[in-house]
């Protein structure tokens, strides 16, 4: 049997370590004995992958093979398996996203192998336990590719589960590729991080029940608005009370005004103060929070700091913004969504920080076992993508992000409109609709009914004025981030993924539905003229009448 190499060892028999560390915690006096087992167990099913000899058709197999057909084509096949394997293998040594991506056949056998390792796919295993990874439909054991039991165990969404070895090594693949990704995307000195089942919204309160036990007089968390409903219930649904700091208008921007920021601080005690929750990707003309200045704030006033960096990994500057706060000042945690950064279903979000520590007490905090669907998505489209794949994704991305703003600045200039100057948002665009609003309030909201019926989706419109109520809060000129902006507005974004196809048709379809607008408002102009006309004409008419009436009257 050929042996593992050095580095696939190393990887292995740290996570095996960690998991040990973990089982010790859980017992209270746990029996060399059984840690013993435990990591043996572990480092077995490791290995299973490091050997290219311990696979399904080995080495055995192969020979009873050979005496059925041709020993040359046998070898020639055994040798085409050990090309896959080998990109298994890489993959384990190195705990990294590969550079090219997997064709499906490798991926495919991956994922295989994997699943023949949880419990529910033994063949002839027994269960007797109330979760024993039974599955009523086929169907829906094939979209699972048969990962049954989940991730994690009651006390920590990380740990490993007994009875599925293979969908536990799947999650700790997972998170490892997930911190070369985010690392490759900017923020370089990112120490752990994890994929959990939930959107960002309640991702974000996790971290901040998990710095309740942290800071149990705190009360509040200060919060630059940004006209997001998640992110604001995420506070609520935690039991903090927000504090809303107003953005200040700088140009056409809004910004962080970072002297509220801090008097607020001052004014509540930093001791009642949970966090500041800032946030980086956003609609313009809303920019991103000036992180460093509010990691230092964090820092000097002893203040965890957790940033919502919704769709920031496909955002080089975002990601910058991040690495220099935690380099200048405090960032104990930021917060990414999977279906936005990585094109996968909604229902996922990565967790990651500076400190290791602190991210396991985040995990620890998840109450029992969680969905592997999220983490089996995006660990197949990053296999599939390769680093190279999604670098690629992400320098297309800024591509098109020129060339939207290109296209809206022309059109919008043909209907005496402009592309508001957002230079410090990276993803978002905003076009004026002044000319709109000027005739009626709702033309602005009918254009954006038009472009939804027409298929346009993402576009937002926003109009003046508009009041929402959100958890008793009551917010004036939701969805432009300030109570008064100056205009109403068009918004739309480069988001990762996007074509130039799509640009052309938005504009199109954009500028088809601008010229019905114009078309109705001319022709309201028209007959008001007409209307205006006829009025004064039976007015003077009267008038002459009347006159005529009084004379007579007189002789």
């Amino acid at each position: 049997m050929l042996k593992s190499s050095r580095h696939t060892k190393g990887f292995c028999s740290r996570l095996c370590e960690s998991e040990t560390r973990f089982l010790c915690q859980r017992s209270a006096v746990p029996s060399r004995r059984r840690v013993a087992s435990w990591f043996r167990r572990l480092l077995g099913v490791c290995r299973l992958f490091c050997v290219p000899a311990a696979t399904a058709m080995n080495r055995e197999s192969l020979a009873a093979g050979e005496r059925l057909v041709s020993p040359a084509y046998v070898r020639q096949g055994f040798e085409a398996r050990r090309s896959h394997e080998h990109l298994i293998r890489l993959l384990l040594e190195k705990g990294k996203c590969p550079e090219d991506g997997w064709d499906e056949s490798t991926l495919e056998l991956f994922l295989h192998e994997l699943a023949i390792m949880d419990s529910n796919n033994f063949l002839g295993n027994c269960g007797v336990g109330e979760r024993e990874g039974r599955v009523a439909s086929a169907l829906v054991a094939r979209r699972h590719y048969r990962f049954i039991h989940g991730i994690g165990r009651s006390g920590d969404i990380a740990a490993v589960q007994p009875k599925a070895a293979g969908s536990s090594l799947l999650n700790k693949i997972t998170n490892s590729l997930v911190l070369d990704i985010i690392k490759l995307a900017g923020v370089r000195t990112v120490a752990n991080c994890f994929v959990v089942p939930m959107a960002t919204g309640m991702s974000l309160t996790l971290c901040f029940l998990t710095l309740r036990h942290k800071r149990p007089k705190a009360k509040y968390i200060i919060w630059p608005r940004i006209d997001q409903k998640s992110c604001f219930k995420s506070m609520i649904t935690a039991g903090f009370e927000p504090v809303v700091i107003e953005n200040v208008l700088e140009g056409d921007e809004l910004c962080t005004d970072l002297k509220a920021v801090e008097a607020k601080v001052q004014e509540l005690g930093p001791d009642h103060v949970l966090c500041i929750h800032s946030t980086t990707s956003c609609f313009a003309p809303r920019v991103p929070d000036r992180l460093e200045e509010l990691a230092v704030i964090c820092a000097n006033y002893g203040i965890p700091h957790v940033v919502n960096n919704a769709y920031g990994v496909q955002s080089s500057k975002c990601m910058h913004l991040i690495q220099q706060g935690s380099r200048v000042g405090r960032i104990d945690a930021f917060v990414q969504s999977l279906d936005k950064n990585f094109m996968v279903p909604v229902g996922g979000a990565i967790i990651a920080g500076f400190n290791d520590s602190f991210i396991q007490e985040i995990s620890k905090m998840y109450p029992g076992r969680a969905s592997a669907s999220p983490s089996l998505d995006v660990l197949i489209t990053l296999l599939s993508l390769g680093s190279n794949g999604y670098k690629k994704l992400l320098k297309e991305r800024k591509e098109m992000f020129s060339y939207l703003s290109d296209e809206l600045k022309k059109l919008s200039e043909a209907y005496n409109e402009r592309l508001l100057h957002t230079p410090r948002n990276p993803i978002s665009l905003a076009v004026t609709l002044k000319t709109l609003d000027e005739h009626h309030d709702k033309t602005v909201t009918q254009l954006g009914s038009m472009l939804f019926t027409r298929q346009v989706s993402g576009a937002r419109v926003v109009p003046l004025g508009s009041v929402q109520t959100v958890s008793g809060y009551t917010f004036r000129g939701f969805m432009s981030h300030t109570n008064n902006y100056p205009c109403a507005y068009l918004n739309a974004a480069s988001a990762i993924g996007m074509k130039m196809q799509d640009v052309d048709l938005f504009i199109k379809r954009l500028d088809k539905c601008l010229k019905i607008i114009r078309r109705e408002q001319n022709k309201e102009s028209d007959v008001s003229g007409v209307n205006s006309y006829d009025t004064t004409e039976d007015v003077d008419i009267g008038e002459m009448a009347l006159k005529l009436g009084n004379v007579l009257c007189d002789t």
